[in-house]
């Protein structure tokens, strides 16, 4: 008999290469957070180049910051947030055995997140309306101090590697989704439903400090 069947698990759960379910939790957790790792030293690069530029033009950065839709932006730091705890919500439903609330739950998460790239489509918008744009495409006419393409360069920057990273995570939430309905998530096993959660608020936990360094200067 297997361990998978001695453990009453569904199949393809248990890797072979592994002498208990323990034990393949523990490495994948590892290997979650060090992948989790590389992501914050990815944006912390950003982090340093906004840091840099924001005290090279002050003025410019802080003028910028004023023309940003602060209400859009606030409603989508409240949509993030709560997808956070919706995501959070579908492992304790897992972990009780209410696999369908938790299938609810991810389902939810995945629709704030569609809100919120809907939103930043409704802000990007009206940027290249306003021809707000980086770099030597900038044409902003109600800011032009120096320095002004730059933070419209760090924004897009900014917002759009989040924005991957949103898509990314929507990705991995809709696989999860589908494995939460065939019921491979349990009190038994929920720990790739986990390491999704924790992706997911990584996703959250940068976009935290997305907003006040863009928005709220």
């Amino acid at each position: 008999m297997s361990h998978e069947a001695e453990a009453g698990l569904p199949p393809g759960i248990l890797g072979h290469h592994f002498s208990s379910l323990a034990r393949q939790n523990e490495a994948a957790r590892l290997g979650m957070w060090l992948f989790l790792a590389t992501e914050i030293l990815l944006f912390a690069g950003l982090f340093c180049g906004y840091a840099i530029y924001r005290f090279q033009f002050p003025l410019a950065f802080a003028e910028c910051s004023r023309h940003l839709d602060i209400a859009l932006g606030t409603v989508n730091t409240v949509v993030l947030i709560t997808s956070s705890f919706t995501v959070a919500l579908a492992i304790h439903f897992a972990r009780t055995d209410k696999t369908r609330l938790a299938a609810i739950c991810v389902a939810l998460t995945l629709l704030f997140a569609l809100g919120f790239l809907g939103i930043k489509a409704i802000e990007y918008t009206a940027h290249f309306h306003e021809h707000a744009l980086p770099g030597k495409y900038y044409a902003f006419s109600e800011v032009k101090v120096p320095g002004a393409a730059m933070f419209y360069t760090m924004y897009f920057l900014m917002t759009g590697l989040h924005g991957v990273h949103v898509v990314a995570g929507m990705s991995v939430l809709s696989w999860l989704l589908w494995r939460t309905l065939q019921g491979r998530y349990s009190s038994r096993y929920y720990t790739g439903l986990e390491l999704g959660g924790l992706y997911w608020h990584l996703v959250d936990l940068v976009w935290i400090f997305l907003y006040p360094l863009l928005y709220l200067i």
